[in-house]
């Protein structure tokens, strides 16, 4: 009885053993049987990834591609100092507290715009461009990109970014930029082939910028609005005869029409620079007299100002390309510092209530006067003697000593 039992698990053990071996051999003869009889399946396998591998290649490729082209059209840096001053002109106009989202909005919304002007100015100045060898190689001039794209991303692009200020900001800063855009593309890039004259229109377009953000805080535009525009407006000018004395060969190259060309000897080129140098330096006191800035930002604006006045000086004195390249230098830093100095020392509506009511206070006790009778005088005469008033807590606790404990009496 043993015996068979043993005989029959041994019979057993057999036929599993080779009913798995068979099975194995069968799925192997299968396997090689499906890939012999389908000789493309493992060539179109590996197609697929390669023609996937490459698709993915060429839309890298591509993004990176008018990722620049769009970049160079837009002139980011010089948009982004746009951006920078609106972004200045909104802190100042926003008084007490400044919103961050509309000032987020804001500065999207006009490097949108800046980013539409300065594509069209490209694209109007595609043959002058080409003839540089200082643009020869932008976009347009080396047929990296087509003139219609570039127009569609400029109608683009300006639109949507006017229409964001309009809709996030208010319609007047929205009126600011799209004029402002007009005026760039439609009137200051023409007259670049035309007159001389377009370096001042140049500068007025490059003034309005800080106008719209300060239009975008407060929805108005007042005389205290006017102290950074016309240092951008006056800054410009210094900053933009450096400039084309330096690359006066290169304009003339290109047809434009500036007005160092006309100027051989660079004197009244340097005489303009001069000249606009020393107007900036009012604009500190006025900045602190229509009470935008504390009356620290005089000094710093003063002597900011005699240093770029030095160097349109020197420039006027000895007409080099390296006198110019010095003034263009000095120009450069001249507009970080003052706008940095003017968001530093700048006064809120509350701080300028508090120390107008301190100033009114002080003036009506010094003044104040009281009347009383004298019993002595029989004509009861009447005598005016001078009262010491107290002055109240917060005029002891005002900037710039909050930190001042408030007085005993």
């Amino acid at each position: 009885m043993m015996l068979r039992r043993s005989s029959i698990t041994s019979f057993c053990s057999q036929f599993l053993k080779s009913s798995y071996s068979h099975n194995l051999n069968y799925a192997r003869s299968s396997s090689s049987l499906s890939s012999s009889s389908n000789p493309h399946l493992i060539t179109s396998s590996a197609t697929a990834l390669d023609f996937s591998s490459k698709a993915t290649t060429d839309f890298v490729s591509l993004t990176r591609h008018y990722g620049r082209c769009y970049w160079e059209l837009s002139k980011a840096r010089l948009s982004m100092l746009v951006v920078a001053t609106s972004g200045t002109g909104f802190v100042l106009g926003s008084g007490s507290a400044v919103d961050f989202s509309a000032l987020s909005w804001t500065c999207l919304g006009t490097m949108m715009v800046a980013a539409s002007a300065n594509s069209l100015n490209q694209v109007f100045e595609i043959n002058n461009d080409a003839k540089m060898k200082r643009t020869s190689r932008r976009p347009l001039p080396s047929g990296r990109i087509t003139k219609p794209h570039a127009i569609g991303w400029a109608s683009s692009v300006g639109l949507a970014g006017t229409a964001l200020l309009a809709t996030q900001t208010n319609m007047l800063a929205a009126g600011l930029a799209a004029s402002n855009l007009v005026l760039y593309a439609f009137v200051y890039t023409p007259l670049k082939q035309i007159h001389h004259v377009n370096t001042w229109v140049g500068a007025v377009v490059g003034a309005i910028p800080p106008l719209l953000g300060w239009a975008a805080a407060s929805n108005d535009i007042s005389l205290n609005a006017m102290i950074l525009p016309a240092a951008l407006y006056f800054w410009q000018l210094p900053h933009f005869m450096a400039l084309a004395y330096m690359c006066r060969s290169d304009y003339a190259a290109g047809g434009f029409k500036m007005y160092s060309l006309a100027d051989a000897s660079g004197r009244r080129t340097a005489l303009v620079a001069l000249r606009n140098s020393i107007y900036l330096i009012p604009l500190g006191f006025l900045a602190y007299d229509w009470g935008v800035t504390s009356e620290w930002f005089c000094l710093e604006s003063t002597v900011l100002t005699l240093a770029i006045s030095a160097a349109a000086f020197s420039f006027y004195r000895d007409r080099t390309r390296e006198k110019a390249r010095r003034m263009f230098h000095a120009s450069l830093l001249y507009l970080p510092v003052f706008m940095t100095g003017l968001l530093i020392h700048r006064r809120s509506d509350s701080e300028q209530l508090l120390e107008d009511n301190a100033k009114g206070f002080v003036k009506s006790a010094s003044s104040g006067e009281a009347l009383e009778l004298d019993d002595n005088d029989d004509n009861q005469n009447i005598k005016a003697k001078k009262r010491q008033a107290r002055p109240p807590v917060a005029y002891a606790s005002v900037a710039p000593f909050p930190f001042l404990p408030a007085p005993s009496y």
